[in-house]
This record gives C-alpha cells, sequence and structure tokens, in this order.
C-alpha cells in the first residue's frame, strides 16, 4: 500500500507520544490495559466507600430507631446530649466524611496515573467515523450494530463477522456518534445513529446512567434539525413538540417549532425519499470498491499466480509466526498516524486510517532475512536507493485506505515525494501478512475486478509499472476496512533505478 514518508530521517526520531488510539489496534489494546488498570483502582474504591456506607447506614439505622421509639424523650438529659452532639458534630462528620473525600481522592489520583495514555476527543470522534465506514462498506444494519450484530443490510442477510461475545451500543453511545455526523452536515448518517439514540433513550427513560453524558433531550433536539435540514419538517416538528414535553420551556426549540409550522402552512414539501449518502471523499470507484470488499472471503487457492494482468503472485509461508511477531514488536514502539501526499507535502487523511513505522534492515537480523527472501523472490535488486525501508503498518478501527496507486500517476508528476529517493518511480510493492484478521481487510483490486483475502504469513506481489515505465493503471487497489481483528502487514516498494538488467525495459506500448 502506499505511503509517502519514506523514512529516511525516522530512525533518528524518539517514540511518538501515546495518540491517535483510533487509528491502530496497537493502540487500543494498550488504551484497554489502560482501562484494566483504572477497573483496579474502581475496585479499590468501591471496596472502601462500600465499607465506609455499612457505618453511616448504622448511624442512620441507630438514629431511625431513636425518632421511632415513642419512650425517647428529650426529657432525658443523656437523649438531649446525644441529640445536641448528633446534630453539631456526628452528622457534619457523616455529610463531609474526611474518609468519602480521601476515597474520592484515591479514585482521581490513580485516573491522572493513567490520564495521558487515555484516548481524546480526537479518538472518540475517529472511532465514531470507523463505526460509519464499515456501516458504509459492508453494507452493515446500524440497527444490528447497536444490538452487536453485524447483519447485512442485502438480500442475504448473512452475518459478516458473529463475535463470541455479544456487545452492544447504549443510547450515550448511538448519540455520540450521530453527532459527529451532525456536527459535519453528514445528515444521512446523524439520522440513523440519532434514531437509535432516541428510541433508546426513550426506553429508559426517568432512569440515570454514571456514563451518559447526552439525554433524549440532546437526541431529540439534534435529530430534529436532521430531519429539517433533510428536508422533513414535518417530522422535525413532530421531534421538537416531543423535546418541549421535557423542556418546555426552551426558548430555541419553541421558535422552531413556530418557525416549523410556518413552513408547512406556507405548503413547503417534505421531502419523503430517503437521503443519499455523501461520498465525502469525491471516491470514483466506491461502488466497485465496496462490491470487492464485501464479497465472501475465501481461502486462495494454492497456487503462486493470483491475476496475470496486472501481474499479482501470491507467496504462501513466505514468513513464519515468529518473524511475523520480531517485526510487529519492533515497529510498534515508532508507529505514528499514516500519510499521504497533498503536493509535495504529506498530511494526515480520512481515507487512511493505520499507523505506520520504518525498518532499516540493521535493524535486526530477521529484518535483514526478510530483505534478502524478497531480493530472491522477485530477483530485484533491494540496495539503497533502489528500495525504501520496510514500511510495517497496524490498522485500527475500521482501518482502511481507499482505492490508490503505489507508484507516483502522471498527474502527480516529479513532485511526488517518490522521486527523492532519486531512484526513479516505484516498479514493485511486495505486501508481506503479518496477521489474521477476522471478517474484513481484504486487499481488492478496483480496475481488475478481484480481491485478496488477508491470509497470514503470506507476502502478496505485483507490479506497479509496464516494462515501458507507464503506470500499470490495473493495479488500482485499496485495503477493505478491518471488520473485526488487528490487521498488521509489512510494505517493501521496490524502485525503477537499479532493475534495468533484472527487468529490461520495453518500448512496446503494450508492455
Amino acid at each position: 500500500m502506499r505511503a509517502l514518508g519514506l523514512g529516511l530521517l525516522l530512525a533518528l526520531l524518539p517514540p511518538p507520544a501515546p495518540a491517535e488510539t483510533f487509528s491502530a489496534m496497537r493502540s487500543v489494546r494498550a488504551a484497554m490495559g489502560a482501562e484494566g488498570r483504572l477497573l483496579r483502582r474502581l475496585r479499590s474504591y468501591l471496596r472502601d466507600e462500600s465499607g465506609r456506607l455499612r457505618r453511616v447506614s448504622r448511624f442512620y439505622e441507630r438514629v431511625r430507631a431513636l425518632h421511632q421509639d415513642p419512650q425517647a424523650s428529650v426529657d432525658n438529659p443523656l437523649l438531649a446530649f446525644s441529640l445536641i452532639k448528633r446534630l453539631y458534630s456526628d452528622w457534619p462528620n457523616v455529610i463531609y466524611s474526611e474518609e468519602a473525600t480521601e476515597n474520592t481522592q484515591a479514585l482521581h489520583d490513580g485516573f491522572q496515573e493513567v490520564e495521558q495514555e487515555l484516548p481524546g476527543a480526537e479518538d472518540l470522534d475517529g472511532a465514531a467515523r470507523a463505526l460509519m465506514r464499515l456501516q458504509d462498506v459492508y453494507g452493515l444494519s446500524v440497527k444490528g450494530l447497536v444490538h452487536g450484530t453485524f447483519q447485512g443490510t442485502g438480500a442475504t442477510r448473512t452475518p459478516l463477522y458473529s463475535p463470541s461475545r455479544r456487545v452492544g451500543l447504549s443510547a450515550d453511545d448511538c448519540f455520540h456518534v450521530g453527532k459527529v455526523a451532525y456536527d459535519t452536515g453528514d445528515y444521512y448518517h446523524s439520522i440513523a445513529w440519532l434514531e437509535e439514540a432516541v428510541g433508546l433513550f426513550r426506553l429508559s427513560y426517568g432512569s440515570w446512567n454514571p456514563e451518559d453524558r447526552s439525554s433524549l433531550e440532546d437526541a431529540l433536539d439534534h435529530l430534529a434539525f436532521s430531519y429539517f435540514m433533510a428536508g422533513n419538517v414535518s417530522h422535525a416538528l413532530s421531534l421538537s413538540r416531543e423535546f418541549l414535553h421535557y423542556d418546555p420551556s426552551n426558548r430555541r426549540v419553541l421558535r422552531n417549532v413556530v418557525k416549523y409550522k410556518e413552513l408547512l402552512e406556507k405548503g413547503t414539501p417534505t421531502r419523503t425519499e430517503p437521503l443519499l449518502r455523501p461520498n465525502s471523499t469525491h471516491l470514483q470507484s466506491r461502488d466497485a470498491y465496496e462490491e470487492l470488499c464485501q464479497r465472501p472471503r475465501g481461502q486462495p487457492a494454492k497456487k503462486e499466480m493470483v491475476q496475470t494482468q496486472p501481474y499479482v503472485a501470491l507467496y504462501h509461508d513466505f514468513i513464519s509466526d515468529a518473524e511475523a511477531e520480531t517485526i510487529k514488536g519492533l515497529a510498534g514502539p515508532w508507529l505514528q498516524r499514516s500519510v499521504v501526499a497533498s503536493g509535495e507535502e504529506q498530511q494526515k487523511a480520512e481515507y487512511r486510517i493505520s499507523k505506520s513505522a520504518w525498518l532499516k534492515d540493521t535493524a535486526h537480523p530477521v529484518v535483514r532475512a526478510l530483505e534478502q527472501r524478497i531480493g530472491a523472490v522477485t530477483g530485484l535488486d533491494l540496495r539503497p536507493p533502489y528500495a525504501e525501508y520496510l514500511q510495517v503498518v497496524n490498522y485500527g478501527m475500521g482501518g482502511h485506505y481507499e482505492p490508490h496507486f503505489d507508484h507516483a500517476t502522471v498527474r502527480e508528476s516529479r513532485k511526488s515525494p517518490l522521486y527523492r529517493m532519486k531512484s526513479g518511480n516505484r516498479i514493485a510493492t511486495v505486501m508481506i501478512y503479518l496477521s489474521a484478521v477476522e471478517a474484513g481487510g481484504s486487499t481488492a483490486f478496483i480496475a481488475a475486478n478481484f480481491s485478496v483475502p488477508v491470509l497470514k504469513n503470506a507476502a502478496l506481489f505485483w507490479w506497479n509499472l509496464h516494462r515501458n515505465g507507464a503506470g500499470a493503471s490495473a493495479t488500482l487497489h485499496a485495503a477493505c476496512p478491518v471488520l473485526a481483528g488487528d490487521k498488521w502487514v509489512a510494505n517493501k516498494w521496490i524502485h525503477e533505478y537499479g532493475q534495468e538488467f533484472r527487468r529490461p525495459c520495453s518500448t512496446d506500448p503494450q508492455e
């Protein structure tokens, strides 16, 4: 897969600080470890608070018994003294308990210890967009996702992935996904997710969950405006009226109700046809890309040739489990958000969600052995600067890379960072699957209309350029979103220069 940072300086940089948890499963697993430490702190807090509350309960029962005892008269000087003492010192001790403060402070301290390792607002937004990406690319039912199933919306309705443990989403979870879409004006997605949030909040209205940061009123408010922006004024009015049932003095919503009623009285047509899904990345090959990603997953035939046009070969058992784990371990501390080219610059992009790191062949004997193996199989010269360092990639939640070429195209001309190595364009790609996944993650060749599933320890090889040096348009490919699992790959990009006698050029435009 294409990445435009050549890694020439990365080996000199310190490991990156924790960030962008959603963009690599390794980071998500680290966040799981941080939550495990928080869970242990919470267990200690609950143990200590339970002991304190038992003592408070005994105080309550003792005082309640005095109030229910008809013989308890403050004429008794001992009872009078006890009353005065309770009101002066016992009740304040219970209400302003230092023990309660200490228990809470210990929990706060434990949270602050791991706070720097925790996901941030960007991670929450990225994770929400990942769910919407999986919803789109794999045609998943939002209602199914909310209830923990990965059910397609197509004719077969066969689950694409069946987790061993079903985990659903809460009303607050659905609200946050819907709000991420809402905040970007994506009402196609916001309506679907906010509808689920409203339905779940209605079921639990009147109860309170300590983790909820939103409410039925929040969901109704955002859903009503989403419908209004989608052209369904009558439903926006209905939802706004329901909102006022819970918060009748909200002036903004009152004004909205007046506005919606006026529009309907003027005969404003109400949109009834379904919204079209936005193509936020303007992907021309989106339908073909998603169809390839949704194809049933099968085991590749036990032969090396996958396709002749373009030339794509699959080498089974190219790397061992131990070698794969070594490479993942070497790359792990250096993973940073993958970037793409924008002119001569490099930047993050929504159409590529992953983290990557670069390894020199001097990093470890396993890397050196792998490079030698690639050279032997391809017959190409991998000595610097004829090939780039080994790039290791870990895909995150819904991690993907939309259709692209590994080689620089004519449109990019010589401004592409690929040419900074002064070794020409990328002539070939070797992509090694370092892990298996449970669902999704295939490599889809869009123009050639075929896909290759993730096959652990196999290596995929293809030519990016024709023998005449022109780019091979049939190599347009994509990394399908990872539906479930932890996808790792290692990429080796080999350049034109140095290969003149290993893959001779041709003047034939067909070669």
